[in-house]
């Protein structure tokens, strides 16, 4: 029996959940051992993360573990044949620090930023 791998994403972020949504509609097809959870439905407590922390990145719990940024990334792409081969060009030694530093500097940063616009804008009207 296969375990369930589960993915925590920032639903509230529409390109987040643009891209999410396409590997649910790809996982469910196939049947996959995926489940997506969306931050506001996650146990965020029991993953030790508070809800910036949880918004500044994509995670994924594989085996217990909790494993953020790029690694969950390869782990959710793992799991999906169609997608194996971004796995292992991530985890490629000269590849994995550059995909690393441009997720954890420029990509995840700007996201979170958008989504605290996203936030306040909200709570103004």
């Amino acid at each position: 029996m296969t375990q369930t791998t589960e993915i925590i994403y920032n639903g509230s972020c529409p390109i987040c959940s643009r891209e999410i949504v396409a590997y649910e509609r790809y996982a469910t097809k196939r049947d996959l051992p995926l489940d997506f959870t969306p931050l506001d439905q996650a146990d965020l407590a029991a993953l030790g993360l508070t809800e910036n922390e949880a918004a500044r990145r994509l995670h994924v719990v594989q085996d217990g573990k909790l494993v953020s940024g790029v690694e969950a990334f390869a782990l959710l792409w793992e799991v999906m044949p169609r997608f194996r081969w971004l796995a292992r060009l991530v985890r490629l030694p000269l590849v994995r620090p550059l995909a690393g530093a441009v997720y954890d500097r420029l990509l995840a940063p700007l996201l979170y930023w958008l989504h605290r616009r996203r936030n306040a804008r909200a709570a103004r009207t």
